[in-house]
């Protein structure tokens, strides 16, 4: 396999890890936005997460076409479900769900799901950029808890 070939086929694992990266500082700034009442930010930086679907779906038709492990895949998948739920209820339909408790503690689980996900495929691609996955992702919990506790 050449150079360029090897480059062109790691290309895909760099678009997932960034797009995590980018996905956890997004979610964090939207927690500090919220906890400032800046929601047409917060409106604005919805409509860049739910964008994720984008590099993620590319992400998952590559890891596909490279016949990949199955939990990379299914994680791949996991990620885009929760893009997917995201852009329904906030964004299409914009129900309330926040305030529904078991819609709420549904729309949780797939978040994690999908948090779990970013850091597991990302710790499989690459230890290091793993690493910098979960720092954001920890960067995000608080954010978190400066929201609810800050």
């Amino acid at each position: 396999m050449s150079r360029d070939q090897k480059r062109n086929d790691d290309m895909h694992e760099t678009v997932f890890i960034v797009s995590a990266i980018v996905f956890n500082l997004l979610v964090s700034t939207v927690y500090i936005s919220t906890k400032y009442e800046n929601m047409e930010l917060v409106r604005t930086l919805g409509l860049f997460i739910v964008s994720l679907i984008l590099p993620f779906g590319y992400t998952l038709r590559k890891f596909m076409e490279n016949h990949d492990e199955r939990r990379v895949i299914i994680s791949n998948a996991v990620i885009i479900v929760y893009l997917v739920v995201e852009l329904l209820l906030d964004i299409i339909l914009v129900i309330p769900f926040r305030d529904i408790l078991w819609l709420h503690i549904l729309y949780i689980l797939v978040f994690y799901a999908a948090e779990f996900s970013m850091i597991g495929v990302s710790f499989n691609k690459d230890r290091k950029m793993g690493s910098v996955v979960l720092s954001t992702f920890v960067v995000l919990i608080g954010c978190l808890v400066y929201l609810y506790l800050g």
